[in-house]
């Protein structure tokens, strides 16, 4: 019987017709089934764990005053939309403090001046 069944598989080896069993399409149903299953649980298992993340994370949120990337996206968008309601240009970008006004700059350069050494201030004076 062991011959057989060596020779059986010799010729599978060999490029010859391997046996076909009867309930082959039946048993492989069943574990493309089983997978399915399967993957369906563990996508419901993470997702009722992701769904209690973010119920702690809101709890965070709501106990430090976080607001959501989303609802900051949202105001944000919502901001810009009610700037320009009245506009046919888009809206100017916010220019940061410390650009653009002159009268800040000058005390800038009133405030280095002040700290720099006497026999510098004369190089500076002559120009």
């Amino acid at each position: 019987m062991d011959n057989v069944r060596a020779t059986k598989d010799m010729g599978k080896m060999l490029g010859g017709e391997e046996e076909k069993d009867p309930d082959a399409a039946k048993k492989e149903e069943e574990r493309q089934e089983a997978l399915r299953q399967q993957e369906e649980e563990r996508k419901a298992k993470y997702a009722k764990m992701e769904a209690e993340r973010e119920n702690i994370r809101q709890g965070i949120r709501d106990k430090y005053g976080i607001k959501k990337k989303e609802e900051k996206e949202a105001e944000a968008a919502a901001a810009m939309e009610q700037a320009s309601e009245g506009s046919l240009t888009r809206p100017k970008k916010a220019v940061p403090a410390g650009c653009g006004d002159e009268e800040e700059e000058e005390s800038i350069v009133d405030t280095v001046m002040k700290f720099i050494p006497a026999p510098l201030m004369d190089m500076f004076n002559k120009k």
